[in-house]
């Protein structure tokens, strides 16, 4: 039968494109150079992602639908934590020609990661229907909530060099291709990620200001 739009369309791909979204217009704040904004859409970014796969598991999918679905969220994930976190911080650096390097393998490192996952992920899915326990290697979700902290961090003038957002993308690119086992945080874990977030949002709205946005 022949389509008429490629894709798959219900309500289980609603977050991650709403998380690509919020991501996109993070970049455009960032080379605009509004900050706060760009942070905050990264945050947003992270808190779709966070539930977008508990969503799709309240639907019967096809063998299908499930590649797609793995596949979408990798490249959703690829631009909001890989390239809008590369562009934020060659922006805050001052377009520094060691800040650009640094947050291109940054990226490199997140599309590296993202593809490998998805490799295991369908091979894991061919041998057996439960849900995933473990990461390999950090998740590319960890700078949602990382750089928020360093922002802040910097914004308050505790550390005024914009070094610190270089070093933050350094260390978690490593992370990223780095073969350790993390444990998947359960919904107790993912809670207690969104209060972390949530804390966030309240420190920059509140000593930084409404101004952030």
């Amino acid at each position: 039968m022949k389509r008429r739009v490629l894709g798959y369309y219900d309500y289980t791909v609603v977050l991650t494109y709403c998380g690509m979204l919020s991501a996109f217009y993070g970049i455009l704040c960032a080379i605009g150079q509004n900050f706060g904004m760009s942070v905050v859409c990264l945050m947003i970014a992270g808190g779709c992602d966070m539930f977008d796969g508990a969503v799709a598991s309240t639907k019967d999918r096809t063998k299908s639908e499930k590649r797609f679905g793995i596949q979408i969220d990798s490249l959703s994930d690829l631009i909001s934590f890989g390239i809008l976190p590369a562009i934020f911080v060659y922006m805050i650096s001052e377009r520094n020609a060691i800040a650009g390097g640094i947050a291109a393998l940054f990226a490199l490192c997140a599309l590296i990661r993202l593809a490998y996952f998805n490799v295991l992920e369908e091979e894991r899915q061919n041998e057996t229907t439960e849900r995933r326990k473990t990461f390999l290697g950090v998740p590319v979700t960890t700078i949602a909530i990382l750089l928020p902290i360093v922002y802040m961090v910097y914004d308050y003038r505790v550390c005024q060099n914009a070094r610190c957002f270089t070093i933050l993308l350094l260390v978690l690119g490593i992370g990223f291709l780095s073969p350790v086992e993390i444990k998947k945080p359960g919904m107790v874990g993912k809670l207690c990620l969104l209060l972390i977030g949530l804390f966030e949002a309240v420190g920059m709205f509140l000593f930084m200001g409404w101004d952030v946005i």
